[in-house]
């Protein structure tokens, strides 16, 4: 039998598997220690936060341009027939507000 292997061979492994163990053993406890896990937990909020604030960020962006190149030329002067009529709707609902919470409190 060449397969047998001598008892130096045998316990040479032990000490290799032995080792190995250890080193497992000291990732899971590295893992399962409770600042790891909250610190994952912080990174994964972060990263989330990070990433609706990003889209948040995008959409105010787009709605913002499509907003200025409705009011704006491309040489961005004002587009006054719709600059105008805008500001007259927003002055006249502050007025309604106004005047609505005035009666309110007389």
């Amino acid at each position: 039998m060449s397969d047998a292997r001598t008892p130096a061979q045998i316990e040479a492994d032990i000490v290799r598997r032995r080792d190995q163990l250890a080193v497992t053993l000291d990732e899971i406890g590295i893992r399962m220690h409770p600042s790891t896990i909250i610190g994952d937990a912080r990174a994964r909020v972060a990263s989330t936060v990070d990433e609706t604030a990003g889209r948040a960020f995008v959409a105010v962006n787009r709605v913002v341009s499509d907003v200025k190149a409705r009011f704006t030329h491309e040489d961005g002067a004002p587009r006054l027939e719709r600059v105008v009529p805008a500001a007259l709707v927003a002055v006249a609902v502050v007025g309604l507000l106004l005047g609505s919470s005035r009666k309110r409190k007389g």
